[in-house]
């Protein structure tokens, strides 16, 4: 790999200062010439045409952006933390100058995380399907209410339960939301399904972990009091809608997935227990 492109966030980088200092590095090691930099708070990302790799500086929603916004070129991405926790991130900003000569050395090997597709369904109108690296959450929306939710997989029905939300993530996801909610840490070469409810208003209900093979509809019930029920849908973090009573959103792993560029020896358990630790 030879050709990069660059993209920081200049919400975590002014000026993209640490970009530029990237851009430079880059152009040292591989004869002068130029690297495109990008923002990733611009509306468009215009990814020059025969890019292998891209170094993305931010933290894991700067990472969640591009992986989403740039899926269907397919390129591999590296991530360089200028966030805190940074569980997607591969190396530090102080580390980039070693992590680019490997590289180039093809030191590296490339990662296959699953995705999510999903869509929803709102008024009887379904919307195309979208994509998720991290996660798709179905939460209240509005005043203050507990709504209730009818979960199926695979057309057979789970349970209901009443609560705030609930979370399917993916196994990168899995140190995300999915986290903060209590549930399960899963490896990300991982291939599976992970159903979390978030503040569930039972004493026995648990996250689910499920086969990648299956598909999960979640529906929103009518709610218990005056006020009509309606949960807010959103995949990593972007909104797509609002449901009410009888809509429902459906999930499955995607046909695409995000490729990341690994570099270091430490497995998961060794980068996990670090991430914690600080």
């Amino acid at each position: 790999m030879k050709k990069f492109c660059v993209i920081s966030n200049s919400l975590k980088d002014p000026g993209l200062k640490e970009g530029q200092k990237v851009c430079q590095k880059i152009a040292q090691l591989v004869g002068g010439e130029e690297v495109p930099l990008l923002d990733v708070c611009e509306e468009e990302l215009p990814v020059a045409e025969g890019t292998e790799a891209l170094l993305v500086l931010g933290g894991d929603g700067t990472l969640l952006s591009v992986a989403i916004r740039l899926r269907k070129l397919d390129i591999p991405m590296l991530g360089i933390n200028l966030g805190h926790v940074g569980y997607l991130a591969e190396v530090e900003a102080g580390e980039v100058e070693g992590a680019i000569k490997r590289i180039l050395n093809d030191e590296f090997v490339i990662e296959d995380r699953m995705m999510l597709a999903g869509l929803t369904s709102i008024g009887g109108e379904k919307s195309e399907l979208e994509h998720a690296l991290n996660d798709i959450v179905l939460s209240r929306h509005g005043d203050l209410q507990v709504a209730s939710y009818r979960i199926y997989v695979n057309d057979v029905f789970l349970y209901e339960y009443s609560g705030d939300g609930i979370i399917i993530s993916t196994p990168t996801g899995s140190t995300g939301y999915n986290l903060s909610a209590a549930g399960p840490i899963v490896e990300p070469s991982a291939s599976l399904l992970v159903l979390t409810p978030i503040c569930p208003h039972t004493l026995n209900t648990r996250s689910i972990v499920l086969s990648d093979e299956g598909i999960i509809r979640v529906e929103l019930l009518p709610g218990r009091s005056v006020k009509e029920a309606a949960a807010g849908t959103y995949f990593d973090g972007v909104p797509m809608g609002v449901l009410s009573a009888g809509d429902y959103i459906e999930v499955r792993k995607s046909k695409r997935v995000c490729r990341f560029i690994k570099l270091g020896s430490d497995g998961f358990l060794q980068v996990l227990r670090k991430k914690l630790v600080n």
